[in-house]
């Protein structure tokens, strides 16, 4: 098994305003798999156990990469495999604002992460594989996707209006920064 270097993830952070490097403009040698596993909620675990430790948490998640398929902790010296159950971000919270130009829904993930749904992070609700059911989600960032809990869905369901589809029908719809965001048919 390989090793991650938190000090050198912490570094190249450090110099980051909004405390997510530049992952994109880094190129690092793939160092190999880690034991670390982000499960279906969100838990973030090592070698099998949870990891407690919220800052260190939301450390890794300021390095998380996502290329062909895999995911990646990533600094300007190394690159580490990880494993993701279902999507990488959990979110956790939501707060619906008026403002001058409409509404915004802002979104709180369980690593911290704050996301305000629009045209730089879209919100789509695709049925789950194994079922029918909806599986919501947010974009984040770099092309990763974080699940939009069923408690928020509903929230979002709560918040809809019932408009014409563009295949004739009807289906709920919520607008956040100017944009349309079906949730579903009626």
């Amino acid at each position: 098994m390989t090793g991650f270097d938190l000090n050198e993830a912490h570094r190249a952070l450090q110099q980051q305003g909004d405390g997510i490097g530049p992952l994109e403009r880094w190129n690092p040698d793939f160092c190999g798999d880690i034991d670390m596993r982000i499960g279906r909620d969100g838990t973030w675990y090592y070698m099998g156990t949870p990891i407690g430790r919220a800052p260190m948490v939301r450390l890794f998640s300021r390095v998380l990469w996502q290329e062909e398929g895999r995911y990646f902790l990533k600094t300007p010296v190394e690159k580490v495999g990880i494993q993701v159950d279902d999507l990488p971000f959990q979110f956790v919270t939501l707060e619906q604002l008026q403002t001058e130009t409409g509404p915004e829904l802002h979104f709180t993930s369980k690593t911290g992460d704050k996301i305000v749904a629009g045209p730089a992070h879209p919100l789509r609700v695709l049925p789950r594989p194994d079922s029918d059911e909806p599986a919501p989600e947010l974009e984040v960032r770099f092309g990763m996707w974080g699940r939009v809990g069923r408690n928020l869905f509903y929230q979002l369901v709560e918040m809809a209006a019932a408009e014409p589809a563009a295949d004739g029908g009807e289906e709920l719809v919520v607008y956040s920064c100017g944009e349309r965001f079906p949730l579903g048919r009626l």
